[in-house]
């Protein structure tokens, strides 16, 4: 381990994010009854420039007024290169009252922007005599962005996760693709022809530098990475593939822009009862070793080490809480 140490962010479930435009208040029903970890009303993309600001008194008033039971709420501010941001921001932190828990800050490009929204967020928390605990979600989705991804990712105490939005990153770094989180047919490599002349494609991961990138920032600063959305809701088949590719990159979860997308992004971001056994018993096998004085571990054949350790421990946090969840 290095000699620094890195505080761990909130610890929270974020297995899916289902993104609900704040300028159609019919969503707004229709959302508390979808298992969503994490809600997130969005003031940016889904919103027309005439509509931004009804679209913001919307959102207050259905976080105020509707039971969202312990789903956590965030909010997608419109970005700081436009004039609706330091109004989102304020409007939203004051009066949207203790049941807040994140604001998403959409195309984040430097350090510099993270500080802009945290000094904002402090001001109207201090003004109001709250302590502050509104987390901040990042979405990195242009090349500066991930650029500055390591300096980003550590900006602010109050950072908790990082985002990958794959269209407007597609924009931004001229990808020849609109598959927003799909792959493309033309990112491939062929095989040498074989006996009889046929050379076999094989399709490549057009996001695996862009979402690996995303993940090892935001591990290194113990953040949680998060993987965007996946937009042709009807193929669910592909949408689990790019679910399992996120998950075994590192990701924790992955927006949903559908409610089909939801039961399947929990599940396949749900700690298997294998994964949860084998964390328990590596546990198990430490706590052992601890009480007959030896630093050396082994299970199953194999030596346990800190890494692991952690790992398992935070499996068996994770899986804890999902259990709180479903009981």
């Amino acid at each position: 381990m290095s000699f620094q140490i890195v505080p761990e962010c909130r610890a929270r479930l974020n297995r899916s994010q289902l993104a609900v435009p704040g300028s159609n208040p019919r969503f707004f029903d229709k959302a508390l009854a979808i298992p969503a970890d994490i809600i997130m009303f969005d003031l940016e993309d889904a919103v027309a420039p005439d509509e931004k600001e009804q679209a913001r008194r919307n959102v207050i008033a259905a976080i105020n007024g509707l039971d969202w039971g312990v789903r956590t709420l965030s909010v997608r501010i419109n970005g700081l290169d436009t004039p609706f941001m330091y109004r989102d921001v304020i409007d939203i932190v004051e009066q949207a009252g203790a049941r807040l828990d994140l604001i998403m800050v959409p195309k984040v490009g430097t350090s510099a922007d993270v500080y802009a929204v945290d000094m904002l967020i402090s001001q109207v928390e201090a003004a109001m005599g709250r302590p502050p605990r509104i987390g901040l979600e990042l979405l990195i989705e242009t090349a500066l962005g991930m650029q500055n991804i390591a300096a980003i990712a550590a900006a602010s105490g109050r950072v908790e996760s990082l985002h990958f939005g794959s269209g407007d990153y597609a924009a931004s770094t001229g990808m020849r693709t609109v598959a927003i989180g799909g792959p493309s047919p033309d990112y491939q490599v062929i095989a040498d022809a074989d006996a009889s002349g046929v050379r076999a494609a094989y399709w490549n991961d057009i996001w695996h530098h862009p979402l690996a990138s995303i993940v090892v920032a935001a591990r290194a600063s113990r953040r949680r990475p998060i993987d965007g959305p996946y937009a042709n809701y009807k193929d669910s088949e592909g949408f689990i593939a790019a679910a399992k590719r996120s998950a075994a990159l590192g990701c924790e979860g992955k927006w949903v822009i559908h409610p089909s997308q939801v039961e399947m992004a929990n599940e396949l971001f749900t700690p298997s009862a294998t994964e949860v056994e084998r964390a328990r018993r590596i546990l198990a096998a430490m706590a052992d070793a601890e009480a007959r004085g030896k630093g050396a571990v082994t299970l199953d054949g194999r030596m346990i080490d800190i890494a692991s350790i952690r790992q398992a421990e935070t499996l068996i946090r994770k899986a804890d809480a999902i259990a709180g969840l479903t009981s």
